[in-house]
C-alpha cells in the first residue's frame, strides 16, 4: 500500500508539473488571424535626426499597438512601438538629411500585423554637426582644453585621439555628456608638441567629421598639499564649529567633519585664505564639493560653490583687505545634467566625485597665498562647503 501511495503521488506531481508548464507558456493574447486595418492619415513633423509621426488608428477593437520599422544609414534596422492609447510615435537616430522610408504597421492582440503604410521622412540636421562646428581645441596646462556648445543637450561622446609614435591613437579620455556647455580638459601630458584629433558620436553611432590640431601643452605640476596652511586674516569668515581649513587638504573629499564649512550666518560674500607654502604661477584648482546627505550623497547642493572668485597674493596685507591681491579667475559651477535642485543624475555624481576643474587666467603673477571668495552657493546664500582642493601650477 505504501508503494502504491507513493506511485500515485509521483504521478499527480508530474501531471501538475506538466500543467504548470503549459500555463507558463507565453503567446498571443487572443487568437484572431484576421489582419487589422492599416494606419492612415499620416502627418510628418521632421526634427533634428528624428521625425514625429501622427496618424489615425484603424477601428479594430483588438488593436494592441502600432510599430514603425526603418533603417539607419549604418544598415541597422530600428523598430519603435506605440500603444493603441496614442496616435503618435517618434523615429530617431538619423545621421543625414536624406529621405528615409518608414513602415507603419498596426498589430492586434493576436500579434497579427496589418499591411504596412509607407511614409517618407526627411529629418533635419543631426545635432552632432552643430556641436562639431562650435568645437575648439587649445593648449592648456598639462594638456588640451576642448570647448563647444550642445544647444539641444544631446547625449554625445567626444572621442579623443593623441599622436603616439607618429600615429593618432584612441585614448581613454573620451567625454560622455549631455551638458549644454562643453568645457573639457585632457590632462597628464608632457610639453612636447603633438597632434590631437576629436570626433563626435551620438548613441546611434553617427559620427561627425574630425578636427585635427597640433598643440604644445603648457607645463604644470602638482602644488604639494603638504605645504598648505590655513591663514586667518581680519576680514575672513568664521568656520562651522566642527570643521577646519585643514579639512580641505587632508585627503578626504567627503567625510564629515573632515571638510571645510563656513558660517551660514553670514549672507554677504565671504572668503577664506590659504598659504600654499610655495610661490608659483597657478594653472588650475580642482575642488571637490562636499556632498550633503540627501537621497544618498548629493552634489551641486547646499553650500557647494556656484558663483565664486579665486584671488592670489605673494604678500597679503595684514588688515585683511584685498589690496595687493590679484584676481586669478571668476567661476560659475555648472551642473552637467541641468536637472532640478537636489536631483543628481549618474553624470552629476560622476563629475562631483571626480572633482571640478577651474582653470586660472593666463599671464597672472606668481603667488603664494590664495583666497576663495564665495558670491553665491547652490542654496542661494554664501556659506561654503568644500570637501577638498588641489592646486596645480609652475613653481619653477
Amino acid at each position: 500500500m505504501k508503494y502504491r501511495i507513493l506511485y500515485i503521488s509521483a504521478c499527480m506531481a508530474a501531471a501538475l508539473g506538466l500543467h504548470s508548464c503549459k500555463e507558463d507558456q507565453l503567446g498571443a493574447l487572443e487568437k484572431n488571424t484576421t489582419p487589422p486595418g492599416q494606419v492612415s492619415n499620416v502627418k510628418v513633423e521632421n526634427g533634428p535626426a528624428r521625425a514625429k509621426l501622427t496618424y489615425s488608428l484603424p477601428s479594430d477593437k483588438d488593436l494592441l499597438y502600432v510599430k514603425a520599422v526603418y533603417n539607419l544609414a549604418s544598415g541597422r534596422t530600428m523598430e519603435v512601438k506605440s500603444s493603441y492609447y496614442s496616435n503618435t510615435l517618434t523615429v530617431e537616430g538619423f545621421g543625414d538629411t536624406n529621405e528615409h522610408e518608414v513602415k507603419l504597421i498596426a498589430v492586434n492582440r493576436s500579434e497579427i500585423e496589418s499591411k504596412p503604410t509607407l511614409v517618407m521622412v526627411k529629418p533635419l540636421e543631426n545635432p552632432i554637426w552643430e556641436i562639431f562646428r562650435s568645437l575648439d581645441m587649445v593648449a592648456d596646462f598639462g594638456g588640451i582644453k576642448v570647448t563647444g556648445t550642445n544647444a539641444v543637450k544631446e547625449n554625445i561622446a567626444l572621442e579623443i585621439y593623441v599622436e603616439e609614435d607618429g600615429k593618432l591613437k584612441p585614448t581613454s579620455k573620451n567625454l560622455y555628456t549631455s551638458a549644454e556647455e562643453i568645457s573639457y580638459a585632457v590632462r597628464g601630458l608632457d610639453t612636447l608638441s603633438k597632434k590631437f584629433a576629436i570626433t563626435i558620436r551620438d548613441r546611434w553611432l553617427n559620427y561627425s567629421d574630425t578636427i585635427y590640431k597640433t598643440i604644445t601643452p603648457l607645463y604644470e605640476t602638482v602644488i604639494p598639499k603638504s605645504g598648505y596652511k590655513g591663514v586667518t586674516l581680519p576680514t575672513d569668515v568664521g568656520l562651522h564649529s566642527s570643521t577646519s581649513l585643514a579639512g580641505m587638504w587632508d585627503g578626504d573629499t567627503n567625510g564629515w567633519p573632515r571638510v571645510t564649512m563656513t558660517s551660514s550666518a553670514v549672507l554677504t560674500p565671504q572668503w577664506i585664505t590659504i598659504d600654499l607654502g610655495v610661490k608659483a604661477t597657478l594653472s588650475r584648482m580642482v575642488l571637490w564639493d562636499y556632498p550633503e546627505y540627501l537621497n544618498g550623497r548629493t552634489y551641486f547642493y547646499g553650500g557647494n560653490l556656484k558663483q565664486f572668485e579665486v584671488w592670489g597674493s605673494d604678500n597679503p596685507p595684514s588688515d585683511g583687505s584685498f589690496n595687493n591681491w590679484v584676481k586669478l579667475g571668476t567661476f560659475n559651477a555648472v551642473k552637467p545634467s541641468g536637472s532640478p535642485y537636489g536631483v543628481n543624475t549618474a553624470e552629476d555624481v560622476e563629475v562631483g566625485q571626480a572633482g571640478l576643474n577651474y582653470t586660472f587666467d593666463l599671464g597672472t603673477p606668481k603667488v603664494r597665498y590664495i583666497r576663495i571668495k564665495s558670491i553665491k552657493n547652490w542654496q542661494g546664500t554664501t556659506f561654503m562647503a568644500i570637501g577638498e582642493i588641489q592646486l596645480y601650477g609652475d613653481p619653477r
